[in-house]
């Protein structure tokens, strides 16, 4: 496929802060200095999301590395979400490299994070590796979704990967005095129920949106 011939996908996000993300963002990119790049910031977002599974791995043995897990996510969030506003700001797009990368990227983030988290006692491995795979197979379908329909579906409600972050690191903040909770008389790690509650979440969303992308891709290709 030719360059002229690529259309960029249109982006649809509509989280809780997407309104103030966006201004951030734009007010971060006008300020960023002109030897610091796209590449940098994707660069420190996939560094920042490889340490904050580190540092889950280690909080296991010591709470205070949670700290510094949520300064990862913070690092996180700015890379990932300001290389692109970056590029656009400085009219220096690349679409098909950035959408490539930035997802690879992402796919690789969320085995490091969910990877520490297992190991770290504070969610069991099995939890974990359940949510790994909804996330997965969930991108999957949002990327066909993009590549048959031309739109880059970011949020679902209130929540994009911003607000996620922003959950986990309350979470965190939790962590640090009470790791367990009780429900009907049961223990259960905290991030237990949370990745259950995610999990569901994210497949009640696939089969919802894999419902209403074929009848739609339907309508469009009727015989």
């Amino acid at each position: 496929m030719t360059e002229a011939g690529f259309q960029d996908a249109k982006r649809q996000q509509e989280g809780l802060l997407a309104r103030t993300e966006k201004k951030a963002l734009i007010w971060f990119a006008r300020h960023v200095p002109d030897r610091v790049n796209s590449d940098h910031l994707t660069l420190l977002g996939f560094l920042s999301m490889f340490g904050a599974g580190l540092f889950y791995a280690l909080s296991g043995t010591q709470t205070s590395y949670l700290h510094l897990v949520n300064a990862c996510l913070v690092l996180n969030w700015f890379g990932d979400s300001l290389d692109g506003t970056l590029a656009r700001y400085r009219n220096k797009l690349r679409p098909r490299y950035g959408f490539y990368v930035d997802h690879v990227v992402d796919t690789f983030g969320a085995l490091f994070l969910l990877g520490g988290l297992g190991l770290s006692g504070y969610m069991s491995e099995r939890m974990a590796l359940f949510l790994l795979i909804s996330f997965l197979i969930l991108s999957i379908e949002v990327y066909l979704a993009t590549y048959c329909l031309g739109t880059f579906k970011i949020s679902y409600g209130f929540f994009s990967p911003t607000e996620l972050r922003a959950l986990l690191i309350v979470g965190n903040f939790f962590l640090l005095y009470k790791p367990k909770v009780r429900l009907l008389g049961q223990a259960y790690l905290l991030f237990d129920v949370g990745a259950a509650i995610a999990t569901l979440g994210m497949i009640g969303i696939l089969i919802l949106s894999t419902i209403f992308n074929t009848r739609r891709l339907y309508g469009l290709e009727k015989i």
